[in-house]
């Protein structure tokens, strides 16, 4: 578990920030938060070193990328740790694998895909979850429509 990092009102001013748009030139930052350009950057190194800030990232539109079907589903597995384990590998090398967490409740794993077609979903699940002895069942949900995503994600920072 990560440990707990103190952070002022700056500090949270300068995620919210960072969050809507990490290429915000830190002057710019700097003017939002009432801070010095200099004290932005210090601040900014310094929650990426504590882990605060895991990662710079471009979120891609998935349409035009040729992935435009997003699906959520839902896998219970047969329990014991090295199932579990050994499950959690086999995600780790597909592409179509966009997030995955181990969860409480009445399934083992939310997965999210993203996937170009229907087709490529079925060659996937006969391929992740009906070849996998250990999956004892899966529930799929096909995404409609995003209603909010990470391009206009509400901050985390409280």
């Amino acid at each position: 578990m990560a440990k707990s990092i103190e952070l002022d009102q700056f500090d949270e001013a300068l995620l919210r920030e960072m969050q809507s748009d990490n290429q915000t030139p830190a002057r710019v930052l700097a003017e939002r938060v009432g801070l010095s350009q200099s004290a932005v950057l210090r601040r900014l190194r310094r929650l990426r070193e504590e882990g605060v800030i895991l990662a710079d990232v471009s979120v891609v539109n998935p349409a035009v990328m040729g992935v435009p079907l997003r699906i959520h589903v839902l896998v219970s597995i047969d329990q014991g740790a090295r199932q579990a384990a050994a499950f959690s590998k086999k995600l780790q090398g597909r592409r179509e694998v966009i997030h995955a967490s181990y969860v409480t409740g009445g399934a083992d794993f939310v997965l999210l895909l993203q996937l170009e077609s229907m087709e490529a979903y079925a060659q996937f699940a006969a391929e992740v979850f009906h070849a996998d002895p250990h999956v004892s069942s899966f529930y799929t949900y096909v995404a409609m429509r995003e209603v909010v995503g990470l391009h206009h994600r509400q901050s985390a920072c409280r």
